[in-house]
């Protein structure tokens, strides 16, 4: 698989400001930053800090918005390529990987802040990352679920979105594997393995007759 380069435009000072901010959040959390703190952070004025935006409320919420609208573009511009479905899977997969090398700080806010969020914003959040959940459903669905139900394909989105979802946890981007590598290693696992999901029906039987085999036991 050919390697990837993230190039992006250079960012404006707002911009600087949250990639700072969300540097600040991940390591003191939310509640432990204030404007002061994060001004301090960012290298600038609490004025011109407050010039960009007027809390740090919103600064949470404009770095979550602009964060999952990213991600939304970039599952965009891999459907856009019209790849045949196990490439397509693919070519998600290393996207989304290669974005997180790069934003690491800003993915643990949104898996540990959203929820400071007022309703209305939160919604709107949660709104745009069940946008990535369903590019990740649609990609599954046709490279290796054709014509199966919506819990098996829901369970079968989550388990590839948990298996590169928390590796800001872990891998480093400065480390012995990297991002494309442990890319290759989820696909390696999905290959093999992902078609083998079953609906929930499929499974009741084995378990119910365990549990009447322990109940006649009894």
């Amino acid at each position: 698989m050919p390697r990837m380069t993230n190039t992006q435009p250079a960012p404006t000072p707002a911009e600087r400001i949250l990639d700072m901010a969300a540097r600040a959040f991940a390591e003191d959390g939310f509640a432990g930053a204030s404007m002061a703190r994060l001004a301090e952070r960012c290298g600038v004025s609490k004025a011109l800090l407050y010039h960009y935006y007027t809390s740090k409320d919103e600064i949470l919420f404009r770095m979550l918005d602009a964060y999952t609208r990213r991600l939304i573009a970039l599952c965009e511009a891999v459907a856009a390529r019209r790849l045949a479905p196990q490439k397509n899977f693919d070519a998600l997969v290393l996207t989304l990987l290669v974005e997180y090398r790069t934003s690491r700080a800003v993915h643990k806010v949104i898996l540990q802040d959203v929820d400071h969020l007022p309703l209305a914003r939160r919604k709107r959040i949660r709104a745009q990352q069940r946008d990535v959940v369903e590019h990740f459903r649609a990609a599954i669905e046709h490279a290796f679920l054709p014509k199966t139900d919506g819990p098996t394909l829901t369970a079968a989105s989550m388990m590839v979105l948990g298996m590169i979802n928390w590796t800001f946890t872990w891998l480093d981007p400065k480390g012995a594997m990297s991002y494309p590598d442990f890319a290759e290693q989820v696909l390696a696992v999905c290959r093999r393995g992902l078609g083998a999901a079953r609906p929930p029906r499929a499974l009741d039987a084995p378990v119910a007759r365990t549990q009447a085999a322990s109940r006649k036991r009894r």
